[in-house]
């Protein structure tokens, strides 16, 4: 609705909401689920750190209780493992505590850190001190996930080991050697982890989750002796090792599986300090589901009233498989378009809504599934659809996150709500949710639109006097009698986003949509002094009440000046829309809140002096103004000083605007040299010193074929990437055919050569909507003998086999098109990778087998990073390899592709500078794009470092991201690619170029990442 200044003036006798700043009051109440006195609603403890201090822990059944105080947490989840350079993880956790994140959830990969069995090695991009200590650095809480079984983080064999697939003894979660190996991987992170407890003052790791989605035996959970008798196990363990922060697990059903109370999780006062953590994700379009105060008994926070709700991993993006069953091919760009704003502020709003006040967003910042990492149904990126994207660039999906977050640490009175009288809005498609404060009386509304159309409605009974507008599928939280610093408002129509105390000034910001019109309006007995400091806004006073209102949006940030009346000190009201939103940045010093509105993001503020100390990130022109602690009365900006002036507001306004940032110029990739490789092949290469593949048992799950020797890779330690195998036979009189049965992940594939003549490749097919979650996939491959071929003496069967990723436990829970698996309980073994069984038509060969697949893993990239290809074994993906010097068999072409069918591996190889300014932060990817039609796939190598697979025929990504620190921004960097070929078509990309993701001026300083090469 518009409404022009002359039409805004008639109006009158409306209500407004309120805000509070510090808690809208300190009266004390009862808890009644135990009787005792209730933590009153008041501020919320200050930011953590590491301090040396010794706090205390709990929780009640609205919150956490830190060192007394109540604690909503608002945890963003990063895979610090995904983006391999330690010095980013500073950029992203800063970004995640500025856009209103006070805690980030982590889980702690088995496989990543353990190479061998009671091997375990945290150095390098693997150094979990390091992350703890930059996060209680940028003072966020950690909720650490070490598992040992992560199947919420899309790992290789749910974050297991390969070793651990065939290791003796560990067929079931009970058994004592599986156990053993758990309570060694354990006891290494632990002894990490306990240095870092907030429990001790060492760092911030605040809660720490047991397992992941177990469900026991067949998924009968605590029922299930055994499955309770290991998670018990687990707990005792970790508490033996001294983590006494709360510990939780996360339920998939939400079903309260593994609540208080239905298995022992310890005895005395650490026995009681368990959480029911359970996941919300519901699918786009789908209706939220009430998981508290609103839902059925025995679901969601409704299976264990004695504890806050407790949402482990709400659903703010989606991973996509292979083919793009998620995206419809579109990749992630389109995950995000589904999972978009509006779908989370409706899933959150409704958590909130329903008394859950421990959120963890999952995924907020997205990565790469570098080298072999990821699970089998997801591709190369990690994007995830997330509000920080794999570029590490915050999107317009941290609107809601930054918002809700803001407004939780600033506004108290959410810790602690309760169900109140029910409300009927006038237009039956909004669901409104009504909860009160019994400390203070505050009364939130949480508003869901769950129609395809926009919906505006009055609330009756609410004292909201006008029609409030929720977007299509959308949600927004009003509320009214909160304390708005030293006012009281009565209602808005537009969101509360956050209030502080900057300097002499009391500030209050709402935001909604672009677009709509914000209404509010302030008690006031005695009428104020009220000055409108940008064009949009129109106010009125009458009765008694303040009323403001403006559109949202349509000149950026929207000022209005409040002073005298009921108050001696000034209120300055912000209205924002959500872009605008995104540029304003409230800290907190000790002197002392700030606030910052104008870039692109601010990463911290020090105060020393009359100075504030301001860094930060500014991507386009734009200005400057703060609201700093009294007595501040300079600015600098990344360590150079800030020309400002105080304007009406009290803020101190930069002089003209901060100036863009230019983009970086990129080289085009040329001086390519190629080299064809599987010698493998040729009948006379030497495999004396291959594995001899002669088992004739093994533990895997996949039964080995009766007469004929274990040929799965795992058994042989080749846990990773191809894997080559050569059979030697004499005579192969009458054999018209060869079968080769074998086993992969997604999208694997064989290729097969007999005496060095090419037989074929044999490729897994494209999952659908239907097989998008299967893991294993199994096929037999018949090729027809050559009538050449089929004579005495000796022969040699060769075959690579690109095993792919090894699966995880199912569970009971959604896959990406909606369909459920089975549920299962906690298994190690796993089906069998690589080739798993040969037969000949016509003959009866005896094969004597030799298998190779990656060597031993280098100190810096660790075990995921190669595979068995011979490049690889050779160091042709690694820098400083001298491929200048063997001029012969390295041929210098114009780009990476032939004309030519072949079958089998070619590489390619150049080196490329960039010199980008130190003082922006750019983003760079490699684009890989060709004819869909053209059958081969790509191995993607950066200063040696394996940055994913590209298939050209599959997708559906194109663009892989080169993490700085890997990548070296002013320097020289060796790409590799090794592209492999069904021979069906000709193969290579026929366009290679670097791309640019993102720049900004700011960013962290990027120490380079090792990269040992030749």
């Amino acid at each position: 609705m518009e409404l022009s200044r002359r039409t805004f003036t008639a109006l009158a006798g409306t209500a407004a909401l309120g805000l509070a700043l510090a808690g809208s009051g300190a009266a004390t109440g009862t808890n009644s689920t135990n009787g005792t006195r209730a933590v009153p609603t008041g501020p919320p403890p200050a930011p953590p750190r590491a301090d040396g201090r010794r706090h205390e822990v709990g929780f009640d059944r609205y919150s956490l209780l830190v060192d007394g105080r109540r604690l909503v947490l608002w945890s963003g989840e990063m895979h610090p493992f995904r983006l391999p350079s330690p010095s980013l993880w500073r950029d992203v956790l800063q970004k995640l505590r500025a856009h209103g994140h006070n805690a980030v959830s982590v889980p702690v990969p088995w496989n990543l850190h353990s190479p061998a069995p009671g091997e375990h090695d945290f150095t390098g991009v693997r150094d979990l001190d390091l992350f703890l200590t930059t996060a209680a650095e940028e003072r966020l809480y950690v909720v650490l996930r070490p598992g040992p079984y992560l199947g919420t983080a899309d790992l290789d064999a749910g974050g297991f080991p390969g070793w651990l697939t065939v290791a003796e003894g560990a067929a079931t979660a009970a058994d004592p050697a599986y156990l053993e190996h758990v309570d060694a991987w354990l006891s290494a992170v632990d002894a990490i982890a306990v240095r870092h407890l907030f429990t001790g003052g060492g760092g911030t790791v605040l809660l720490y989750q047991i397992e992941d989605r177990y469900e026991g035996r067949d998924g009968s959970g605590p029922a299930d002796a055994g499955a309770g008798a290991y998670m018990s196990h687990l707990c005792g363990k970790v508490r033996a090792d001294g983590i006494d922060v709360p510990l939780f697990h996360n339920d998939a059903g939400a079903d309260g599986l593994w609540a208080p109370g239905t298995f022992p999780a310890g005895t005395g006062k650490r026995g009681g300090n368990w959480l029911y953590g359970f996941e919300s994700s519901p699918l786009p379009g789908e209706v939220p589901a009430d998981l508290g105060h609103f839902g059925r008994r025995g679901t969601g926070a409704g299976a264990s009233a004695r504890t806050p709700g407790f949402v482990a991993g709400a659903a703010v993006g989606a991973s996509d498989p292979w083919g793009g069953v998620t995206s419809g091919g579109k990749g992630y760009i389109e995950v995000r378009g589904r999972w978009d704003p509006a779908y989370e502020r409706s899933s959150l709003l409704t958590s909130l809504a329903n008394g859950i006040t421990l959120h963890n967003a999952r995924v907020a910042a997205g990565g790469t599934s570098w080298g072999w990492l990821a699970s089998p149904h997801v591709y190369t990126s990690y994007d995830y659809g997330a509000p920080i994207d794999h570029a590490r660039r915050p999107t317009a999906k941290m609107a809601p996150l930054q918002q809700l977050g803001h407004l939780l640490r600033t506004v108290p009175d959410l810790a602690r709500l309760e169900p109140a009288s029910a409300v009927r809005p006038e237009d039956d498609r909004l669901t409104v949710y009504h909860l009160a404060n019994p400390d203070t009386d505050a009364q939130v509304y949480v508003l869901r639109n769950d129609s395809a159309d926009e919906v505006g409605s009055a609330l009756p009974g609410t004292g909201v006097d006008v029609s409030v507008t929720v977007g299509a599928r959308d949600a927004k939280l009003i509320a009214t009698g909160l304390r708005l610093g030293r006012r009281r408002l009565a209602f808005t129509t537009a969101q509360p986003l956050f209030g502080v105390r900057a300097g002499r000034h009391d500030i209050a910001a709402f935001v909604g949509r672009a677009g709509e019109t914000a209404q509010i309006a302030l008690d006031c007995d005695v009428q104020p002094l009220t000055n409108r400091l940008d064009p949009e806004p129109a106010w009125s006073y009458d009765r008694g009440r303040l009323n403001v209102v403006t559109p949202l949006g349509a000149g950026g940030l929207s000022r209005v000046l409040v002073e005298g009346g009921d108050s001696d000190t000034p209120m300055l009201l912000l209205f924002a829309d959500d872009a605008t939103a995104q540029r304003l940045w409230p800290y907190e010093t000790p002197s002392g809140p700030l606030l910052v509105y104008g870039p692109t993001l601010l990463r911290s503020a020090t105060l020393r002096g009359s100075t504030v100390h301001l860094t930060g990130d500014n991507t386009g022109q734009t200005g400057l103004e703060v609201w700093a602690p009294r007595g501040i009365t300079t600015v600098t900006w990344n360590g150079q000083p800030v020309r400002t002036t105080v304007s009406r507001s009290g803020a101190l306004v930069r002089e003209g605007l901060m100036p863009g940032t230019p983009a970086p110029s990129l080289p085009a990739l040329t001086g390519w040299r190629r080299r064809a490789e599987n010698p493998e092949s040729a009948p006379d290469f030497d495999d004396a010193r291959w594995t001899a593949a002669d088992r004739t048992s093994s533990p895997a799950a996949t039964p080995v074929p009766e007469g004929q020797p274990v040929l799965f890779a795992d058994d042989y330690g080749f846990h990773y990437g191809d894997v080559w195998y050569r059979g030697h036979f004499e005579d192969a009189r009458d054999a018209t055919s060869v079968s080769l049965s074998y086993s992969t992940g997604t999208q694997g594939l064989l290729m097969a050569w007999l005496d060095g003549k090419p037989l074929g490749t044999h490729r897994m097919p494209v999952p659908d909507e239907d097989t998008a979650g299967r893991g294993t996939w199994t096929a037999t491959a018949t090729f027809r003998v050559p009538k050449k071929l089929r004579g005495r003496g000796e022969h040699v069967l060769s075959v690579l086999v690109r095993r792919m990723q090894q699966e995880g436990d199912t569970t009971g829970t959604a896959g990406p098109a909606g369909a459920r698996e089975p549920a299962a309980g906690r298994r190690t073994r796993r089906a069998a990778r690589g080739l798993t069984g040969v037969a000949f038509e016509g003959a009866s060969p005896e094969v004597s087998w030799r298998i190779q697949g990656a060597g031993a893993p280098d100190r810096v990239r660790g075990a995921l990073n190669n595979g068995g290809l011979y490049g690889e074994r050779e160091g042709w993906h690694l820098p400083g390899y001298g491929d200048d010097r063997d001029r012969k068999a390295w041929k210098a072409v114009d780009r990476p592709r032939e004309d030519r069918r072949r079958q089998g591996v070619t590489w390619y190889r150049t080196e490329f500078r960039l010199d980008v300014d130190p003082d922006v932060d750019a983003s760079v990817g490699l684009v890989l794009e060709d004819d869909p039609e053209r059958a081969y796939r790509v191995q993607i190598f950066l200063n040696g470092w394996n940055m994913g697979q590209y298939i050209n025929d599959v997708g559906p990504q194109h663009t892989f991201m080169l993490p700085n620190g890997i990548l070296r921004t002013r320097g020289s960097n060796t790409l590799a690619l090794a592209v492999l070929s069904d021979g069906t078509t000709p193969s290579g990309p026929g366009d290679v170029r670097l791309t640019l993701m993102g720049a900004t001026r700011g960013g962290v300083p990027v120490e380079a990442v090792e990269s040992p090469g030749r």
